[in-house]
């Protein structure tokens, strides 16, 4: 089946599938309403951090569960390189059952919520958790959803700020698309060290270039999913293994699992995941901005072309001069600006592809599991006290 182009909005209501659509392409206007609602917030939010980020002693979580979680892989090392106060992506899946390794109760700790609804059970558990096990505890809730749990139970509190994302970027597909890049810029550009107006320059400039991918792969995107087999793996490098993890549950999500999707790193795949290519895998390598980086990488595509084991390997990221691009791969020219600022770029992409791949199965890329197995606010989840 050949997929409609992603503006074609009406065709993909026919196939179940236009809040996606509509969704994945709204991206890049919403990260430059992004950058407006932040540049009235800013002051709001330096005197809620103040003097945090600077105090060695101090602990920043940033967590969620799910795609939430990936957002908090994606971000946390570039944060924690910048500042005194130690910064670590925790998802709270680990944090629940596992207090005891991550809590210190002297320990003062930030805990940053990502939350598209902001009202999963695992989200308000962490709160409570952390507030019931550190005794100086503050808490941004960073979440997509007004009326949802963490906006509504920080309201008035001073230990609390929210961070309300624009609101067409609560999702109303099943599938995090616009709502995990808003809620993964707004980090990158509150916890960064650089002045507000380069901050808020920089997500502009981000809105461009994902415009421009959205422009430019249009025609290639389509034709990379209709040519595609049963099992792909994503590989990324450094904050990119979050993107590569991102990706993969993006496409099992909208295929309801029918296409195998898994996720490491470029030099990771060597230590035995490569031992899954065959001629109907789909090795897509997200590429780094940095230049050591890219030469691992580069010798991974090399490797991965000569031993024609795998049914097709491409690479998407950044077009970097010297670099000699395959045909099929996925270039972009862009400034410098560090992996995790690019991420979202790049996930444009991966988000197209799982979109079209859901349509050739024949599913509805809205609602992928109608039976309800799945769900778009996870279900089930009973919340257990520790001692």
């Amino acid at each position: 089946m050949d997929a409609p182009l992603l503006s074609d909005l009406p065709a993909w209501q026919r196939l179940g599938g236009q809040y996606t659509a509509e969704e994945i392409a709204q991206q890049p206007a919403l990260w430059n309403a992004l950058a407006d609602a932040l540049d009235t917030t800013r002051d709001a939010i330096d005197g809620f951090l103040g003097e945090w980020l600077r105090q060695p002693g101090n602990r920043v979580i940033l967590t969620g569960a799910g795609s939430s979680g990936f957002i908090a892989e994606m971000v946390a090392d570039l944060i924690n390189a910048q500042w005194p106060a130690e910064v670590r992506a925790l998802h709270t899946t680990s944090l629940l059952t596992h207090p005891d390794l991550y809590l210190e109760r002297e320990r003062p700790t930030l805990l940053v919520s990502f939350g598209r609804s902001g009202s999963s059970p695992e989200s308000i558990a962490a709160v409570d958790l952390v507030r019931e096990r550190v005794a100086l505890a503050r808490f941004m809730d960073i979440t997509c959803n007004a009326e949802g749990e963490l906006a509504r139970r920080g309201r008035g509190r001073d230990d609390t700020l929210t961070l309300l994302m624009p609101p067409a970027s609560c999702d109303r597909a099943f599938a995090m698309t616009s709502s995990l890049t808003c809620m993964q810029l707004a980090a990158l550009a509150v916890f960064d060290r650089a002045p507000w107006n380069e901050r808020l320059d920089r997500l502009r400039t981000v809105a461009a270039l994902g415009q421009r991918a959205l422009s430019d792969w249009e025609q290639a995107s389509t034709f990379l999913a209709n040519g595609s087999g049963t099992r792909v793996i994503y590989l990324g490098s450094g904050p990119l293994e979050g993107l590569a993890r991102e990706a993969a549950l993006k496409l099992l999500e909208l295929t309801a699992g029918r296409v195998l999707a898994l996720a490491n790193t470029p030099l990771g795949f060597r230590h035995g995941p490569k031992s899954t290519l065959d001629a109907g895998t789909l090795v897509v390598v997200l590429r780094s901005a940095q230049p050591v980086a890219r030469r691992y990488e580069q010798d991974l595509l090399d490797e991965l072309r000569r031993d024609g084991v795998a049914g097709r390997v491409i690479s998407v990221g950044p077009r970097v001069d010297g670099d000699a691009a395959a045909p099929g791969d996925f270039t972009l020219a862009v400034p410098a600006l560090p992996d995790p600022w690019l991420a979202p770029v790049w996930l444009t992409l991966a988000q197209r592809y799982a979109l079209r791949r859901s349509a050739a199965l024949d599913l509805t890329p809205d609602n992928p599991f109608p039976d309800g197995t799945v769900n778009r606010v996870v279900q089930g989840v009973i919340i257990h006290r520790h001692g």
